[in-house]
């Protein structure tokens, strides 16, 4: 496979935080999913209390072979954001957009799958970029298939089968990145 997509960033800055999650079942997966969930509203909640900031974002990285667990991982986010409808890998969509009702109103979030592309260049044709300059949420599988289009994440979760179960080991590169994952 060619150098440009199988890695995200050639050389990633230095992460603000790195933490590693055992996650031994589907079920611990599942409640990752929740504490990431509850994390995001929180640092959200955060800029909502401030009259001079408002919520800049959230771009998630997700990182990690087939059957690894990332669309489990949205999921779950998802549920625990409040979707109660199906949940589908964009695997041929290329993105699946949600509109959210919070505490602090609709939280735009977009899940995207970049399986298909196999080149770089499709990142840009497709149009996306917007949807990451509106103070949206969005989750990216297999975002190494865009090559360093996608530039610097806020966080980025890699995924890795280790026994029966999973290892996640989270990279946070923005502050708020960092706010997130110091919640979760």
């Amino acid at each position: 496979m060619p150098d440009s997509l199988t890695r995200s960033i050639a050389n990633p800055p230095a992460a603000l935080l790195e933490r590693r999650f055992d996650l031994p079942s589907e079920d611990a997966t599942l409640a990752f999913g929740e504490q990431f969930a509850r994390a995001i509203l929180k640092v959200r909640s955060a800029t909502a209390d401030s009259p001079n900031e408002r919520f800049p974002g959230l771009q998630v990285q997700l990182i990690g072979d087939l059957g690894a667990g990332k669309t489990t991982l949205v999921r779950a986010t998802l549920r625990a954001l409040g979707h109660a409808g199906r949940v589908r890998s964009p695997t041929y969509t290329l993105v699946e957009p949600y509109s959210l009702a919070t505490q602090t109103g609709a939280l735009e979030l977009y899940h995207f799958d970049l399986y298909r592309f196999s080149d770089p260049a499709e990142w840009i044709d497709a149009g996306f970029r917007e949807y990451f300059d509106s103070g949206a949420v969005c989750l990216i599988e297999w975002p190494q298939r865009a090559g360093g289009l996608l530039g610097v994440p806020d966080l980025e979760f890699k995924l890795e089968q280790e026994g029966e179960g999973r290892v996640l080991t989270a990279r946070a590169f923005s502050e708020t990145g960092k706010s997130c994952l110091e919640s979760c």
